[in-house]
């Protein structure tokens, strides 16, 4: 059951509709708990199992670790938790990665593998909860908090059906205390939710799915190398689809929560307005780079230890986070990408160069807003691409000056080459679609990145928010398709 699907519709509905009959806070809990378990085990419910068995661990776990005053045996009690957590994520998630990356290590030595990967379904939001209980247990690990009082509250909390499977990753301490006192959503912040879940839909089903999705799919899942022209277009169409995508995910979780009187945290600040790398991981997936900052790059030392340490520790966290994608190296070299250009960054602040006021002129931030989008979606073609090798085959394209050249004629004439081995002319409404939407998403993220949505919609008439509101729900509505197409971050 997706966000962009009409049960969900009519789930959302009927549970919005009954969480506001029933009177009592506790049974009100109660319903909104097994909901959850209904709509998480309508993907695969042997999995409640799993999500159950990892919110009764970390429950006990954190309760164990309060009560022992012994350091060692504190560290214990956490290691029960990381074992268990880590243990399940690395199995039905790691599991092939490692087997497949020692047979090809065999392979190199001549030796034959006798092992196979493992065919394992993985649980759909696994990385998402796993690390949610995680940081409740840590919480309490670092004396940052004490066990809930209520397990009630606490398996909402790990289970809450509208953030469940992509996020936002929500602190314990953000959301518990919304459980004390009865909560039901007001006018306002149903009429708020509500606005939010069309924003959230418009993005995913007519900007991800509709516009962006097709041009993606063009160039990354052709035969052969897609050249510069291409190579970009489909690259920066996949920026934006999968802004849109993990955007309008979130965007609807916050709406959805909102309108049954419960806040989450902002998941994306316009990260394409970015300047620099360093505020980029402000503005995208803020739970996921707060949460590595906060239980890894910290604990790791920070920027406490001198130039090389930090970088180290940059590097390390970036590393894991690419790993946290998925089971691919791909994802590792996006991280460890991302790791570089932090550490860059951190370099050419303490330079002459940043003392040329760079980040300080309208011309020179301009310049290292679009630098700073070019190389994220450098860093994009590897989180794309299949596997390492169409990875480099396509920023190959990418960054040839001389297949430049060709394929600006290419486009220039409207007409591909009679060369076969010549990428082929994409027509001009698609590269119309990737390269104007590329500049139109950053003109949108530039306006909007001190504000926000909710700042832009204060600024405007109520009947010019309608009329909006009205618009990108009928787009909606005819661009969705009968498939349902998943959202990317459900793979995670």
């Amino acid at each position: 059951m997706t966000f962009n699907s009409y049960s969900f519709l009519v789930f959302f509905g009927l549970v919005l509709l009954l969480s506001r009959v029933i009177r009592n806070w506790t049974l009100n809990k109660a319903f909104l708990l097994a909901v959850s378990y209904v709509f998480y085990g309508a993907w695969n419910p042997p999995f409640v199992l799993l999500l159950l068995a990892s919110t009764v661990i970390d429950w006990y776990s954190a309760r164990w670790i309060h009560a022992l005053t012994s350091p060692r045996a504190r560290r214990a009690a956490m290691g029960v938790s990381l074992l268990a957590n880590l243990g399940m994520l690395g199995y039905f998630k790691y599991a092939g990665l490692a087997v497949r990356t020692w047979c090809d290590a065999t392979s190199l030595l001549g030796f034959d593998c006798p092992l196979s990967p493992p065919d394992i379904i993985l649980p759909v939001g696994i990385s998402f909860y796993t690390f949610q209980t995680l940081s409740y247990t840590l919480d309490v690990y670092l004396r940052r908090s004490r066990p809930w009082h209520s397990f009630l509250d606490y398996a909402l909390y790990v289970t809450f059906f509208p953030q469940l499977v992509a996020g936002p990753i929500v602190r314990a301490a953000d959301f518990l205390p919304q459980c004390d006192a009865p909560r039901k959503g007001t006018g306002q912040q149903i009429g708020w939710g509500l606005s939010l879940m069309v924003i959230g839909l418009f993005a995913k089903v007519v900007v991800a799915d509709a516009l962006m999705a097709p041009v993606v799919e063009l160039v990354y899942a052709g035969s052969s190398p897609p050249g510069f022209v291409n190579g970009w277009a489909g690259t920066m169409a996949f920026a934006l689809q999968i802004f849109a995508d993990f955007f309008g995910y979130s965007t609807c979780a916050i709406g959805a929560a909102l309108c049954l009187g419960f806040h989450l945290m902002e998941n994306f600040r316009f990260p394409y307005a970015a300047i620099g790398f360093s505020d980029f991981w402000r503005r995208w997936h803020i739970s996921l780079s707060t949460w590595l900052r906060d239980y890894l790059y910290i604990p790791l030392g920070g920027n406490r230890g001198g130039s090389s340490r930090t970088h180290l520790n940059l590097a390390l966290t970036m590393l894991i986070g690419g790993l946290w994608h998925g089971a691919s190296w791909t994802f590792v070299v996006w991280g460890g990408l991302h790791g570089a250009y932090l550490i860059a960054e951190r370099l050419v602040r303490g330079t002459r160069v940043a003392a040329l006021g760079l980040w300080g002129s309208p011309v020179g931030r301009a310049a290292l807003l679009l630098s700073t989008f070019l190389l994220v979606c450098v860093a994009w073609v590897f989180f794309r691409a299949p596997d390492i090798d169409s990875a480099l085959s396509i920023l190959g394209g990418m960054l040839s000056p001389s297949q430049a050249a060709a394929d600006m004629a290419m486009l220039v004439s409207g007409a591909s080459s009679s060369d076969p081995s010549a990428p082929v002319f994409l027509g001009r409404k698609t590269y119309a679609i990737a390269f104007g939407g590329t500049a139109a998403m950053i003109l949108l993220h530039n306006a909007l990145k001190e504000c926000g949505i909710e700042g832009l919609a204060a600024r405007t008439p109520w009947p010019v928010r309608s009329v909006v509101l009205a618009v990108l729900a009928y787009l909606v509505v005819i661009s969705m398709s009968g498939d349902d197409r998943a959202f990317i971050y459900f793979q995670f």
